[in-house]
């Protein structure tokens, strides 16, 4: 028999799938799109340094293997665990926050520091929403 997902783990699920693939694909085909104007409503990556598209393409590769395993989750919970996409993005959410948080400086207005910090947390949370089911 098989067991029922809850609501909330299929929206941790599909807002991490979500925006690891607009991430992905943006960073990994438009690098210097991506590096000028994410997150499209500010700068929220040219102000950190120097461009290196090097680094911003592994950034896309980053999150579209993140959104493949993600949608699989979502897909198939009961094949992937979705514990196991949980730990995967809690891994790289959390040093991506903390990163992010001690360069504040970088962003040149408030809105974009919040919404840094704000969409940061939004991985940082759906992941742990993720990772509390155990797995089986």
């Amino acid at each position: 028999m098989k067991t029922r997902t809850p609501p909330l783990t299929c929206l941790a699920l599909g807002y991490l799938g979500l925006t690891s693939v607009l991430v992905g694909v943006w960073a990994l085909f438009l690098p210097r799109a991506f590096y000028d104007r994410f997150p499209g409503f500010g700068i929220w990556v040219a102000g950190d340094g120097p461009y290196n598209e090097h680094l911003v393409r592994d950034v896309g590769g980053l999150n579209l293997s993140l959104a493949m395993l993600i949608w699989f989750a979502w897909r198939r919970p009961d094949h992937v665990a979705a514990p196991v996409a949980g730990w995967a993005v809690l891994a790289y959410a959390v040093t991506h926050f903390l990163y992010h948080s001690g360069h504040l400086h970088t962003l040149t207005t408030q809105a974009d520091r919040l919404g840094s910090v704000a969409g940061l947390l939004g991985a940082v949370a759906c992941a742990l929403i993720l990772v509390r089911r155990p797995l089986t």
